[in-house]
């Protein structure tokens, strides 16, 4: 017999609907509540409402099939930081770190595009094809105790992405190769909304840099080191939000 499913995870996040009947046992939130958090009849856990408040689980019964729960929930959560981060289409093992990392952190949107220089086969993982990519948000906004999930697309190319930005944000590209400035030197103003761009794994290309100048973006770096675009998510999104004060 393989391996039960388990967590590892601060809260147990649940949609409307899920909350409206019982939870199968084999769910690996059930897994998690009776054999890794012990919980019995009448016992509660930290549980939330994806894109919706915090509150209290309660373990109602415990059947041969099903946990029964109930719910107390608490006041609604605050907006998310009004930042988007735009990501050249990295391959899927990238790509599932930065959307369970970049929920964690917390942001509004998620753009993952078609670059010039990336590979676009990815667009066809079983990452997107299956939906997979929804349980890796669900991941990050469990760990960091948070219920909010961003809003995420993919596969898009990167002019329909920047036509679709609100006027008015501090728009920002990490390029390693013509930037002037550090990110770190570059002031983002609080209540303004912020639009951060990484290139695909080999970088933005002449043209994309261009198509990013003509829509107000300004290039910025992280130092001299090349990144990983995991750690340069985190990396740009963690000065970002320090500026922010969110941090």
């Amino acid at each position: 017999m393989g391996r039960r499913p388990r967590l590892d995870v601060n809260l147990i996040l649940f949609t409307a609907a899920e909350t409206a009947a019982p939870l199968p046992r084999t769910d690996p939130r059930a897994v998690h509540l009776t054999d890794v958090l012990r919980r019995k009849v009448g016992d509660t856990f930290d549980a939330g409402l994806i894109n919706g408040p915090r509150g209290k689980g309660t373990v109602s019964a415990i059947g041969a099939d099903t946990l029964t729960l109930t719910f107390a929930w608490g006041a609604p959560p605050p907006p998310p930081d009004a930042i988007t981060l735009i990501v050249g289409l990295p391959r899927p093992q990238t790509a599932r770190d930065v959307l369970r990392e970049t929920t964690a952190l917390g942001l509004a949107a998620l753009h993952f595009v078609t670059s010039e220089k990336g590979e676009s086969s990815y667009a066809q993982s079983t990452l997107w094809t299956s939906g997979e990519w929804q349980r890796h948000l669900v991941n990050g906004a469990q760990q960091a105790f948070v219920t909010q999930l961003p809003q995420v697309t993919f596969g898009r190319s990167l002019a329909t992405v920047l036509a679709e930005l609100t006027p008015g944000s501090t728009r920002l590209a990490l390029d390693n190769y013509e930037s002037p400035a550090p990110l770190s030197q570059v002031a983002a103003p609080r209540g303004t909304p912020v639009v951060l761009a990484l290139g695909s794994e080999r970088g933005w290309s002449a043209g994309e840099r261009a198509q990013l100048r003509a829509a107000q973006f300004q290039l910025v770096h992280l130092g001299a080191n090349v990144l990983r675009t995991e750690t340069a998510c985190i990396a740009a999104l963690t000065l970002i939000k320090a500026q922010l004060g969110s941090l």
